[in-house]
């Protein structure tokens, strides 16, 4: 290496020295030019920037498949035990199958119940129930006995499996009531002396039920009632009402079959004549069919009945259009419904009694055509807690059932209790009702929950001069409230407007005295209750009625008690 560089140093020098020679002559020469050189610009031609491929091999399109080659891998990974996280909720309270109640207020009320119920095996149980409420009375300004009582004993055994259920009930109710609604200034205190206005009413009953769940027997029941006064009037009802539902070509057919038998009599007529006799069976065929189809649901079918009077009165068949449908306009935000339905309704001395405990035992008692009720409304929910129902209705109905006054007759040789113008006669009559009903439900919170719906109606009778006895107007409200977990209490408001009602008092010498038609207050009454729960068994409450203190007439001459208030616990318990 070094003898390379001492090379290359000394080629360096000499060609140096060559170079530095200063007396030299280069010398000169000539250069010819043939042809001036003249340049020019040719035509350009730009590139596509993206060139047009469509040959076959650019144009086809590769098919790309993807394989996964799986193969186990050894893992000594072992991952750990999750845990659920922690959640507040409030204690379940725990469910108990019987229970106990007693209460007592003024008015000398008295109100105890006990319901026990056990299940005999994994599919039988039984269950039975007590009630009783009672007043000793005490309304101002009464002369007659105004103290009432009810006493029932209900008892139930059934079973309860995958292809068949079924229930026996048995029952008995005794009921006191009195007529006290002497019209003022009627009847001398002697008179009112000799009055015993004390009336019984007794109810035994059996009854049962049956379904088959998969077959084509659906819910199937039957009730035979023997109800009696204390004046020698007795009815026996008999009530079969068997259901069969079966697929035709995709399409459900519902079957409901009514056997109604009813006979009864009473003792005596209003002005002591003789005893007489009524009694209608009414068979009933209603077949129907249910089609569904998006948000559309249509229930058509149509009734035919038969109505066979076994005593005075005539038999009749019926046909009754009985059509229902639903349609979602808004989800279940706004529902359209409507219908066109009818059917024939048993009236019985049993029914006329627990809607108006003071009638005579002497009515009439027929069945009402109910020839069609054409309805259109609205229901659905304007928020997830609050929903809301509109209807308008017009009925049309044949032998519709009044109560109206009986009158006092002084001449008459009948002085049982109820003949001093203190009780009530049914009247008949054809009836036309124009109907409107509203109703908001609302649940604030699970704690706060709260209902109003009213009602207006206007009649148009045919013979009668008004619908006796009932109201035009009615309205109701309520309102429920659990303040804490161991406080409760809830309000309920509703107000009745006006009525109609008429009285005439016939003597010896004004057998044919004009009516007098007289007008009956409308009236609203308020009842609370408040309750603390003391424990899981145990519950104390306080109930008051008519807290406003209305002695307001239900009925001509009926003034009900004023303020009361009732407090009592409430026991719950197992065997």
């Amino acid at each position: 290496m070094k003898k390379i560089h001492y090379i290359l140093v000394i080629v360096c020098l000499t060609q140096f020295s060559f170079a530095q020679k200063r007396d030299e002559n280069i010398g000169t020469e000539v250069v010819n030019v043939v042809k001036p050189y003249t340049p020019s610009i040719s035509d350009a031609f730009k590139v596509k920037e993206i060139p047009t491929l469509d040959d076959e091999e650019t144009a086809k399109k590769e098919n790309i498949q993807y394989n996964i080659f799986s193969f186990p891998v050894a893992s000594t990974f072992t991952p750990s035990k999750g845990r659920a996280a922690n959640v507040d909720k409030s204690a379940t309270e725990k469910l108990l199958n019987n229970y106990m109640t007693l209460a007592a207020g003024n008015y000398g009320t008295a109100n105890a119940e006990l319901f026990v119920t056990e299940n005999v095996s994994n599919t039988d149980y039984f269950g039975a129930m007590l009630r009783h409420l009672s007043s000793q009375g005490g309304i101002d300004n009464i002369t007659l006995d105004d103290k009432f009582s009810t006493t029932s004993l209900d008892a139930t055994y059934g079973s309860r499996t995958k292809a068949l259920s079924w229930n026996a009930d048995i029952g008995y109710k005794n009921q006191r009531f009195n007529w006290y609604g002497i019209f003022p200034g009627t009847i001398d205190n002697a008179t009112i002396a000799t009055i015993d206005e004390q009336q019984t009413y007794h109810t035994v009953y059996l009854g049962g039920r049956l379904d088959l769940g998969e077959g084509i027997l659906k819910e199937s029941t039957l009730k035979f009632t023997r109800f009696w006064d204390a004046f020698g009037s007795a009815e026996n009802r008999f009530v079969a009402k068997p259901a069969l539902e079966f697929d035709v070509v995709d399409q459900k057919i519902r079957t409901d079959i009514i056997i109604d038998y009813l006979s009864g009599s009473f003792d005596q007529t209003f002005f002591g004549g003789n005893s007489f006799k009524y009694g209608f069976t009414n068979i009933g065929f209603q077949p129907s069919i249910k089609i569904q189809k998006d948000d559309l649901s249509v229930n058509a079918g149509v009734g035919f009945f038969y109505s066979a009077a076994q005593e005075a009165g005539e038999s009749k068949f019926f046909i009754y259009p009985q059509v229902t449908g639903s349609y979602k306009i808004v989800g279940d935000l706004m529902i359209l419904y409507a219908g066109l339905e009818g059917t024939l309704r048993q009236n019985s001395y049993n029914e006329f009694v627990q809607e108006n405990f003071f009638v005579s035992p002497t009515l009439a008692v027929a069945p009402t055509n109910q020839q069609y009720d054409i309805y259109l409304g609205l229901k659905g929910k304007l928020a997830n807690s609050v929903s809301y129902t509109v209807r308008g209705s017009y009925l049309n109905e044949e032998n519709k059932a009044f109560f109206k006054s009986n009158g006092y007759d002084d001449s008459s040789a009948n002085n049982d209790g109820y003949t001093f113008g203190n009780s009530f006669d049914v009247v008949y009559d054809n009836v036309k009702t124009i109907s409107f009903f509203g109703e908001l439900k609302a649940d604030f919170s699970k704690n706060v929950s709260f209902g109003v719906n009213g009602t207006f109606n206007s009649f148009n009778m045919d013979t009668e001069a008004e619908a006796w006895n009932l109201p035009s107007l009615q309205f109701g409200a309520t309102l429920d409230v659990a303040i804490t977990p161991k406080w409760y209490s809830g309000l309920n408001l509703f107000f009745v407007g006006e009525r109609k009602d008429i009285f005439r008092q016939s003597t010896i010498n004004l057998p044919f005295p004009p009516d007098e038609n007289i007008t009956l207050k409308s009236y609203f009454d308020i009842n609370a209750h408040v309750g603390y729960k003391y424990s899981e068994r145990m519950t104390f409450f306080l109930k008051g009625n008519n807290l406003a203190n209305q002695q307001y007439q239900r009925w001509l001459n009926y003034p009900v008690q004023g303020i009361q208030v009732m407090a009592g616990a409430s026991y719950k318990f197992d065997f």
